[in-house]
């Protein structure tokens, strides 16, 4: 235990204290802007946020975020990971490819997407106009359709290489045997498609939408760098909304008691997918 003392007392001060330290902030109505009153209000901060639009639209918006981005991750690397199950010439040459997305920093990435994006000299606007899709360049994050779509698109681009790896690992452990018995009896490639590889790939596609789902719900770095929630509210998402709450507002009370929310939100959802996917693991 002598040795595990000084452990315990980083872990404790790096870890439990600032997590009981913003639970019981969540508590006060605390604020910068008078630093000299933090009156209790117990679950005040928590109720105020169900009466609140700018939070519902903000829930809303990041669960649209989540959800299309965590469907594309899924599907794509469900497709990728199939193709590289394959023998074929060069597929080490694309396995090595495909890691460069999940090497960048989520900051470089996002910068990346930025450049891509931009309405005077970006690649987006370049590539279209020489198609002649476009006749002019356009002002791709001025945009509050397209925001939310554009932003998912540079996330699902930067997540895609991970999950990918999880199917893959789900795909290589599948035992040869069950392919060779599902011949014999006569099923076709999509019966064996739907009836052997997608249940062995389970365990995969649970850590796939656990990790997918949390990183979708808490992202931050691309809406700060690319629209900093803007243009309007078109990507004023939770991550978002807490940030300006508390270091913009200085609402430390409010932000935290959003965060323990968020935080939840994210247990509920992990929860939920290991009911439904991990049953048989």
């Amino acid at each position: 235990m002598l040795f595990l003392a000084p452990v315990m007392a980083v872990l404790g001060a790096v870890a439990v204290f600032p997590i009981a330290y913003s639970l019981y902030i969540s508590f006060f109505s605390m604020k910068l802007t008078r630093p000299n009153r933090t009156p209790f209000v117990g679950l005040k901060n928590y109720t105020d946020l169900l009466g609140d639009e700018a939070f519902w639209g903000a829930v809303w918006r990041t669960v649209s975020f989540s959800l299309v981005s965590v469907t594309a991750i899924a599907l794509i690397a469900l497709l990728v990971s199939l193709l590289l199950n394959q023998e074929f010439r060069g597929r080490r040459i694309l396995s090595t490819i495909l890691l460069v997305p999940w090497a960048i920093p989520y900051v470089a990435n996002a910068l990346m997407w930025k450049w891509i994006y931009d309405s005077s000299y970006g690649a987006l606007n370049g590539l279209l106009y020489q198609l002649d899709f476009i006749d002019k360049y356009m002002v791709w994050l001025g945009d509050q359709d397209k925001t939310l779509f554009l932003i998912a698109n540079a996330f699902v681009w930067k997540e895609v290489p991970l999950a990918t790896i999880l199917l893959l690992v789900s795909l290589k452990s599948i035992p040869s045997d069950l392919y060779a018995a599902a011949r014999v009896d006569g099923a076709t490639v999509w019966q064996r498609f739907v009836h052997v590889t997608l249940p062995a790939m389970k365990p995969g596609f649970m850590l796939v939408m656990i990790y997918e789902t949390m990183m979708a719900i808490r992202h931050f770095d691309l809406f700060f760098i690319l629209t900093e929630g803007g243009p309007g509210s078109a990507s004023h998402v939770l991550s978002w909304h807490i940030y300006v709450e508390t270091f913009r507002n200085l609402s430390f009370g409010s932000g935290a008691a959003m965060s323990y929310l968020l935080a939840i939100a994210t247990f509920a959802l992990s929860y939920l997918f290991i009911r439904t996917l991990g049953r048989k693991i």
